[in-house]
């Protein structure tokens, strides 16, 4: 949990210094700085903004870098500094680290914000970050596998790009890294899908909370992105000359996905042409049972609590002290990271969700051993934070300042 953050330099932020507790509120008006705020804690702890990926974007005018400072309730500190030419220098407790991901096993981050309701509608990226958040804070082996296969997936469509017909030499090549990314991708999957299905039922609680209404409507399902019954390289193979008039991969890791389905038992609701639905005949009922993505089904404001679910169903299972099971292999040694308080991000959250919705976030909040960041533009929040945290704290934020009562 993170006790002191100080932030220099990020937007309209010139100098921060807070100590924050269980439960953080910032309150300010549009362009104040508190999201600002929120914005610096993801930057330590994933090494982007989940506004702008070129830091020049967010750097304050006329300086050369935004530093982001914070110590942990452990006493342990950590430290990210980002130039304007996206050069990074990362720190540990005062020591100089190399890889973003040892900062951010220190500091998980959930953010729910506006940028994120639009999830279900965009491309499978950020649905497949979704996963890919929970298997890398659960299972160790994850992350240099997937590191090793996005090396071997970066040189392969770099080839791709360049011609359209390999000599020897660069098939050779060509058919080595597929050898590569084809264990890899195995491997990936494997996490993957074991934590998928221990994500489900956690979803499924938390759609019952709710969208109760669709609670035996509403499923998850995982696309590995490729044919799972096929290794990998004989399929890249055989699509060869495809990927090469394309110049890129289409098939792989890099391709998986997690969808969101709506079904329906209505036998009526059969006759209607609905788009990318699947029917499946039952056989006991008589009745045709279809099964399409809940975005097209779902109104503006279900799918909000439909991904508000989706990321707060994540919480439980990060926070669930059993360890998953290991390979049978060579990877018995594998195991959840050690478990860390996660830091939730909460961004202008009236006005995405209904009074119902935010009861029940809060709530669930509440219960659940992680650090809270909210921001608001009034303080009509309060009354119900204080139903939940007996000393939350505030902030108010006044043209990049940030005063606390």
């Amino acid at each position: 949990m993170i006790e002191r953050l100080q932030i220099s330099n990020l937007r309209n932020l010139t100098e921060v210094n807070l100590h924050a507790t269980a439960c953080n509120v910032i309150i300010g008006a549009n362009g104040s700085g508190k999201t600002s705020l929120l914005e610096a804690i993801f930057l330590l702890s994933r090494g982007k903004s989940f506004r702008h990926h070129q830091p020049k974007r967010y750097i304050q005018h006329h300086q050369n870098a935004v530093t982001v400072y914070a110590r942990l309730n452990d006493s342990s500190t950590l430290a990210i500094q980002k130039q304007a030419d996206a050069t990074t220098i990362l720190r540990l407790n005062q020591t100089t680290v190399y890889n973003q991901s040892i900062l951010t096993e220190q500091l998980p981050t959930l953010l729910i914000d506006p940028s994120t309701m639009d999830m279900l509608e965009q491309g499978s990226a950020s649905r497949r970050q979704l996963l890919d958040w929970l298997v890398f804070h659960m299972k160790q082996g994850f992350h240099p596998q997937w590191l090793a296969y996005q090396r071997l997936l970066k040189q392969r469509n770099s080839l791709l790009k360049k011609t359209r017909h390999l000599t020897q030499v660069q098939l050779a090549e060509l058919k080595s890294w597929d050898k590569g990314l084809s264990n890899h991708a195995a491997l990936i999957h494997h996490y993957r899908e074991r934590i998928f299905a221990e994500w489900q039922p956690c979803f499924a609680e938390s759609i019952a909370q709710l969208l109760p209404t669709y609670a035996e409507q509403l499923s998850l399902s995982y696309n590995a992105g490729y044919d799972t019954n096929v290794a990998l390289h004989i399929q890249l193979n055989e699509r060869l000359e495809q990927d090469l008039q394309l110049g890129y991969t289409r098939i792989g890791n890099h391709r998986a996905d997690v969808h969101v389905h709506w079904r329906s038992n209505d036998s009526a609701a059969s006759n209607n042409n609905l788009s990318d639905t699947m029917r499946e005949a039952d056989t006991n009922l008589k009745v045709a049972v279809i099964k399409e993505q809940a975005a097209n089904v779902l109104s503006r404001g279900e799918k909000k609590l439909l991904i508000t679910a989706l990321r707060l169903s994540q919480l439980p299972l990060l926070l669930n002290t059993q360890k998953t099971n290991d390979l049978s292999n060579d990877l018995s040694n594998d195991s959840a990271h050690a478990q860390v308080t996660p830091v939730v991000l909460l961004d202008d959250i009236t006005a995405e969700l209904d009074d119902r919705a935010i009861d029940i976030l809060l709530s669930t909040l509440a219960q659940l051993p992680c650090q809270v960041f909210m921001t608001s533009l009034t303080d009509d929040i309060l009354p119900l934070v204080h139903q939940y945290w007996s000393k939350p704290s505030t902030f108010h934020v006044k043209k990049g300042q940030i005063f606390s009562p």
